[in-house]
Order: C-alpha cells, then structure tokens, then sequence
C-alpha cells in the first residue's frame, strides 16, 4: 500500500491542508466543513480519513500552518538582532499584531481552543517556541529579571487583546496603523518597567 497518495503531483495530505487554508482565509472558520475542503480538493467524501481521522484533526493541520506562518513571522521580525532587545520585543508584538489584521479567520483559528483541543495534532509544540522567544527576550531586556516569564505573559497578554482588536478592525478606531504601533511600544515598556 503507498504511504502517500498524491493528486496532481501534489500529496493529498498537503493538498487537503493547503485547500483548508484557502477557504479559511476566503470564508473564515465557517467555510471550513470536511465537505467544502474535499470539493475543493477534488477528492471524494471520504479521502481525508486516511490522513485526518477527525474533523477535528483537519482543522488542527490548518492551524499548525498558521502558527508556522506566524513563526515565520516573528523569526523575520527579529532579524536585527544588533537591537536592543526592548527593540526587538517591539518588532516581535507589531508582528504578531499584524499577523492577526492580515489573517484574520487563521488567527482566530490557531486560538480557538474549543475547535481544536482533543485533535491530537500537539499544536504546543509550535506555540510554545514562540511563546519562549518572547520570555528570552524579557530576560534579556530586563538584565534576568528573576520574574520574566510573568513580564512576558503580561505582553503576551496585552498583544493578543491588541491582535484580537485588529482582527476584528476594532483598532481602526484609534487612528492610522502608527498608532497601533506605537500602542505596542508602550504596552512592551509597561511590562519592563514593572518589577
């Protein structure tokens, strides 16, 4: 029996997620049925089962794009290592933050717990990396601060409300994206100074 099966030169597996990710990022959460992902695909009712034993665990596939992506994201933002970590945290928070007004429906996926837990697919073991970026960063800014982690979680907190804000275009409300911005600088430097 093959171990991949491919449709038009591409694994099925890939072509499920990559059709998932499409209609994700064109219908939202929604749009996101077993059905509308094999129609899409081309493939028949069934074929995901062999890849995707859950609805579930397609979903999960599609997310741990998104967190790849965000990864991606934040790993380019953080090029200028010469920075001042505080200036790096910056860049990290706008990142994310832009993230979620680009890619709305990926990002509400990726923390919608209730969709994706029991999925099986680990998602932590994407998120967690990100996650231990931002506390290394804390640490650094802050010369080892023995309470990092809590500073961290304090801007990580801060840019996910920011982040589900500009999701929804609720921070247009405050002005041109400088703003926005400039709200990151300043809800990293709240938590750096706590202490």
């Amino acid at each position: 029996m093959l171990d991949n099966v491919y449709v038009d030169d591409e694994p099925l597996r890939d072509k499920l997620v990559r059709c998932g990710v499409e209609l994700l990022e064109r219908e939202g959460i929604e749009g996101v049925s077993l059905r509308a992902i094999t129609r899409a695909a081309e493939v028949s009712h069934g074929a995901p089962r062999r890849y995707f034993p859950t609805h579930k665990a397609l979903l999960a596939a599609i997310a741990a794009e998104g967190l790849a992506d965000l990864a991606v994201a934040v790993r380019s933002a953080l090029v200028g290592g010469e920075l001042p970590a505080r200036d790096r945290l910056v860049a990290l928070g706008w990142a994310y933050v832009r993230f979620a007004d680009r890619r709305r429906a990926m990002f509400e996926l990726m923390f919608r717990h209730d969709l994706l837990e029991g999925s099986g697919a680990e998602l932590r073991r994407t998120s967690l990396p990100l996650f231990e970026s931002l506390v290394a960063l804390v640490d650094e800014a802050t010369a080892g601060s023995a309470d990092a982690r809590e500073r961290a979680l304090g801007i990580w907190t801060g840019l996910h409300g920011m982040a589900v804000l500009a999701a929804d275009r609720a921070l247009q409300v405050i002005g041109d994206p400088q703003g926005a911005a400039a709200l990151v600088g300043r809800t990293v430097d709240a938590h750096l100074a706590t202490g």
